[in-house]
């Protein structure tokens, strides 16, 4: 299935990566969940997909069916019973994700600070915003450097 651009996208991003087992269970909750996802009994095209162990990325394509608070809730539900099977925080959003040698590592706020202070991460250092509302900004502009993201603001002080 091929999703609109205007897909509306929810990140959750791991305190830790997933081992493979989990990405494997994981993956089949999701895949479970969003064939019988529905929206006041209307069925959403939907999916999800966990991303480099880390990410979970739930899309919908409101223009076959729009969300509901509803819907959102049992989402939000699903998410949680994950945080606690797994033992996972996905809802931390002090939490930072970045990229260092084309491996993804998700640290503190604090600690990612420590990491601009010595120089570890710079300007260019790929991090997530996983703010993106919607498919073509997930595509665009979910992974980006520093310097393109709202991290620059949080981080002003360090890269002035």
């Amino acid at each position: 299935m091929i999703f609109s651009p205007h897909s509306k996208v929810w990140i959750y991003q791991s305190n830790r990566l997933f081992t493979e087992t989990e990405t494997q269970a994981i993956q089949q909750k999701l895949d479970d969940f969003t064939a019988q996802w529905a929206a006041h009994g209307n069925q959403l095209a939907a999916k999800a997909e966990i991303i480099y162990n880390i990410f979970i990325v739930l899309t919908v394509d409101e223009q076959i069916a729009p969300v509901t608070g509803c819907s959102i809730d049992s989402s939000v539900r699903l998410i949680k019973e994950i945080e606690s099977t797994y033992g996972v925080d996905l809802f931390d959003r002090f939490n930072i994700a970045y990229k260092f040698d084309g491996e993804v590592h998700v640290i503190s706020k604090e600690d990612f600070e420590t990491l601009i202070t010595i120089k570890k991460v710079t300007p260019e250092t790929i991090v997530f915003n996983n703010l993106v509302q919607n498919l073509a900004e997930f595509q665009d502009k979910w992974e980006v450097p520093i310097k393109d993201s709202w991290h620059k603001l949080v981080f002003a002080d360090h890269f002035a």
